[in-house]
């Protein structure tokens, strides 16, 4: 097993900015969380002990408080047949002074999102990009965080699980994680075996910019109100990007 450990300091900015999960008033939250469970539960089906990733998604609306009866409407439909189509679709988009932006919707009308994204973009005198002019800036990977083990105890874990990951990194006790998308619920189960109680502060799949860059004065202001209008967009799901706020 090859294991190159890179500690970059990233976890704090992993917490701070690098993941930021659109939402910020309840009632979106509550609406995307109900959309992505539909769609994974209608994908893969509605048991969460035999769907390993409607499982995380339940897990995961239930730390941000996402009430139960939501989650259980959005199985209910599935197990009632309601057929309803979700397109996952990503907009990669250039901000001011070389800031970067990638978009990932959930949406039932693909034509909506995109003519709210591109609203958004002409106000705001930033560029919608083609496929892959953004997204070769970030890396795509999974991203664990806990506490109760060292460094060292956490390598044995994954040797001996056979897993390969890109980074490990602890920062005040907290070990992260830097893995492959794929192996993400094999990271997660390989700590459970030594750890049969952890709690994991972050099971996230995500991209994170290889570079971040400062903005400053009108640069900044544009900046900020894009997300701040990307937010307001019903299918707007998950924003990345490679400003250090």
């Amino acid at each position: 097993m090859k294991l190159e450990l890179q500690l970059f300091g990233r976890a704090y900015e992993v917490r701070k900015a690098s993941i930021q999960k659109t939402g910020a008033a309840k009632a979106k939250l509550y609406s995307m969380y109900a959309r992505e469970i539909y769609d994974v539960a209608k994908k893969g089906g509605a048991d969460p002990l035999s769907n390993a990733p409607l499982k995380r998604l339940m897990e995961k609306a239930k730390k941000e408080q996402v009430p139960a009866d939501i989650i259980k409407r959005a199985i209910d439909k599935v197990n009632s047949g309601v057929d309803e189509t979700y397109d996952k679709v990503r907009y990669e988009i250039f901000g001011p002074s070389g800031s970067t932006v990638l978009v990932d919707c959930l949406t039932d009308n693909v034509n909506r999102s995109i003519s709210s994204v591109r609203a958004a973009l002409n106000k705001c005198k930033c560029k919608l990009g083609v496929t892959g002019s953004v997204a070769f800036q970030y890396d795509h990977l999974c991203i664990v965080s806990f506490n109760g083990l060292t460094e060292e105890e956490t390598l044995e874990t994954l040797i001996e699980a056979g897993i390969d990951v890109e980074d490990i990194e602890m920062e005040d006790n907290q070990i992260v994680i830097y893995g492959n998308p794929q192996d993400l619920y094999a990271i997660k189960e390989s700590i459970q075996t030594k750890l049969p109680n952890v709690d994991f502060d972050m099971d996230e799949i995500t991209m994170l910019p290889k570079d971040k860059i400062t903005l400053t004065g009108d640069d900044l202001e544009i900046f900020n109100r894009l997300l701040t209008m990307l937010d307001d967009i019903e299918d707007v799901q998950t924003v990345y990007h490679n400003v250090a706020l």
